[in-house]
């Protein structure tokens, strides 16, 4: 304990939202120092990464289907959870080195913002990945307690307060009081999922087949989830199924939504199912307090107006709603000695 507070003097303590499209880490009073894709570029058949391990970040994502048959491009994080530990090794290594590199002498405290609904598995295998990358103690946080902090909600206050955190991964629903989540929900449908809908949609009505970046370009460019005053139109370019050559085609926003509708229906779908487990006293805080939106799902054009219809409350986007989850994290790591013994810790497995 005393040599944890020594140490602590001296170390880069770092808060790390560890997400399934993006990690971001944030250092003790400086804030957000990196945010970057969570991809890693490796010589396929092996975890070698590329360009002597720096091959990670935007670097890599550069190369997601464009890599010749020596190369992987390898995303490590499926649906908020580890898919690959020893990538996700590699790549927490790399941003921990990145974040550190001032003090590489003193191994820092990290805080690691998790989904809620992991298992005990996947917790370890957090712990374990963070471990060897470097972190010489590690705190676990519920994302939605992270992303309401960095969302400037009530957090503590006696009062309802609800975070729907669309994420890469996860969607993440939760309303809290009192410091604690009194009722959470974990689906994994989100952004990928919206990726994944826009690419099967090319392929049944164009049979274009279209990449992940760019099947994010659309949804980025032209998606929505309500219909929008001045309807938008998109030249994409992709492979023709049948005759196997390149190709391009115009797609419309109508034609984008019709492809979201699945994906977010079930976003929809959990947030009533959320509401309709509160407490009396809670929902009625709630008709006051409204819904806050965040995560990059929050920026899909109308997300907030479809969840309003559908709740029949406020719905609010938050400031910058992609880094809340980080800057959430940012709190923890500034009182961490008061509110250490509220997270989970590698310490409490020994």
């Amino acid at each position: 304990m005393i040599f944890d507070a020594i140490f602590g003097l001296f170390s880069v303590d770092m808060g790390i939202d560890l997400g399934t499209c993006n990690t971001l880490v944030c250092i003790r009073g400086q804030g957000i120092v990196i945010n970057e894709p969570s991809v890693v570029a490796v010589k396929r058949g092996t975890n070698r990464v590329l360009q002597n391990g720096n091959a990670v970040g935007l670097v890599a994502k550069e190369m997601l289907g464009k890599t010749p048959g020596s190369i992987s491009a390898i995303r490590p994080m499926k649906d908020g959870v580890i898919a690959d530990f020893d990538i996700t090794e590699a790549m927490l290594s790399y941003f921990i080195r990145k974040a550190n590199r001032r003090r590489a002498m003193v191994k820092p405290r990290v805080v690691i913002a998790v989904p809620s609904g992991i298992t005990a598995v996947e917790k370890r295998a957090v712990y374990n990945s963070a471990e060897r990358a470097g972190a010489r103690r590690v705190y676990l946080v519920d994302e939605p307690k992270a992303c309401a902090i960095g969302a400037g909600l009530p957090f503590t206050e006696p009062t309802a307060s609800m975070i729907v955190d669309i994420g890469g991964g996860t969607t993440e629903v939760a309303i809290m009081s009192l410091a604690d989540i009194a009722i959470c929900e974990s689906i994994r449908v989100a952004g990928d999922d919206m990726d994944e809908a826009i690419t099967a949609y090319m392929k049944r009505t164009y049979n274009l087949m279209v990449g992940e970046q760019t099947a994010e370009k659309i949804k980025i460019e032209i998606g929505s989830a309500s219909p929008m005053d001045q309807e938008l139109t998109m030249e994409v370019r992709g492979r023709d199924m049948i005759s196997g050559l390149p190709r391009k085609t115009i797609v419309s926003s109508e034609e984008v939504r019709d492809a979201l509708k699945e994906p977010v229906g079930g976003i929809i779908d959990c947030v009533t199912r959320t509401l309709e487990r509160a407490e009396p006293e809670l929902a009625a805080d709630l008709v006051d307090n409204g819904i806050m939106l965040a995560g990059g799902g929050a920026l899909l054009r109308g997300m907030d107006t479809v969840l309003a219809n559908a709740t029949g409350l406020g719905v609010r986007v938050a400031d910058d709603p992609l880094t809340c989850v980080a800057r959430g994290t940012a709190v923890y790591l500034e009182n961490l000695e008061m509110w250490k013994d509220t997270m989970e810790s590698d310490a409490d497995e020994y």
